[in-house]
């Protein structure tokens, strides 16, 4: 039987293996893709670190995936042998469900995602259902595309979300940020950047991708903002945020996970502010928002590892070392 490498995690918090494992064989409905590159995004750190607590194991995690399919299963259709996709974190859903129905599939109850509850991309091969995954085209390569695909995808879920405000504040430099960051900056938005106090070197890559203002999260910006959206998963910072809303404005919280939130006074909240939170993903943000990068200047810095150095990737995510995104390279 013909093998592969996998980095697996078995449910001991924060460890994972680089095994030899079977390749996998697509079944009806799916695709299996020979990995290019798989991002490394904090919701892989949420999984091994239990903040997530029903991951199917043995699991592959990643889901920011880049290759090429390799094999169609029965039935596949608008997929070809050799076509670039990626596979992002909505793995599937019911189809069925009222939300499913009203477009919003990203809320289906019964919504199954990628590195979660089925294997994901730290692995040479995958296999994914068909109708999730995402053609890509243009000439970026498989590693400066795959932060798209999540960091990308609900960046800019969140971003739709904050409407046509004008000035608009992120929370956590990261992966996410740096790429809406960029977006708005092309549509002449005022961007803030919050990052950790006293991070000047990700405050002066904010700066450098467009931001007018970058400091640490403990400070207010020069001026009142019309919508914040809170990228890292620290709950103190949303009424940080809403005190540097104008009346009317929103924080949008971007995470899957985040710590508790601490009681606030209403005053902080009242004049119409709110606060909203973003759920996964649709397909159409997928196809949106890939359509959007393939003809925009939007580049995603990157960071590289092969793949028997996740382990070391997700350690530098975790501590904050890491400046945009870091990525799995099956060529190295």
């Amino acid at each position: 039987m013909a093998t592969m490498r996998a980095v697996r995690f078995h449910g001991v918090r924060g460890e994972l293996r680089v095994e030899q494992v079977p390749i996998p064989e697509p079944g009806a409905g799916q695709v299996r893709v020979r990995v290019g590159a798989c991002g490394v995004c904090r919701t892989d750190l949420h999984v091994i670190d239990g903040d997530l607590r029903e991951p199917s194991l043995p699991l592959v995690p990643g889901h920011e995936v880049v290759g090429r399919v390799d094999s169609l299963g029965t039935g596949v259709r608008g997929l070809e042998l050799g076509q670039r996709v990626g596979i992002p974190w909505l793995a599937s859903t019911c189809g069925l469900c009222r939300h499913c129905a009203n477009g919003r599939e990203n809320l289906c109850e019964q919504a199954r995602f990628t590195g979660y509850h089925v294997d994901g991309g730290y692995a040479e091969y995958t296999v994914a259902d068909a109708r999730f995954c995402l053609p890509i085209e243009g000439s970026k390569s498989d590693v400066e595309t795959a932060p798209l695909l999540c960091a990308g995808l609900i960046g800019y879920r969140a971003y739709k979300m904050a409407g046509d405000a004008p000035r608009i504040g992120l929370y956590g430099f990261g992966a996410a940020a740096h790429l809406i960051a960029q977006l708005a900056h092309l549509e002449g938005r005022r961007i803030h950047a919050f990052t950790r106090p006293g991070d000047i070197d990700a405050q002066r890559f904010a700066r450098d991708l467009g931001a007018v203002w970058a400091g640490g999260s403990d400070r207010l910006p020069p001026e009142p903002l019309d919508a914040a959206i809170v990228f890292a998963p620290v709950g103190d910072l949303v009424p940080a945020a809403l005190r540097t809303l104008d009346r009317g404005g929103q924080v949008i919280c971007a995470g899957i996970h985040m710590s508790e939130i601490p009681s606030f006074p209403y005053e902080i909240l009242w004049h119409e502010r709110s606060i909203r939170s973003v759920a996964n993903l649709t397909r159409r943000d997928g196809e949106e928002f890939l359509a959007l990068t393939s003809t925009t200047p939007i580049r995603a810095s990157v960071e590289v590892f092969p793949l028997e150095r996740a382990s070391e990737a997700l350690r530098r995510l975790r501590s904050g070392e890491l400046q945009g995104a870091a990525v799995l390279d099956f060529e190295l």
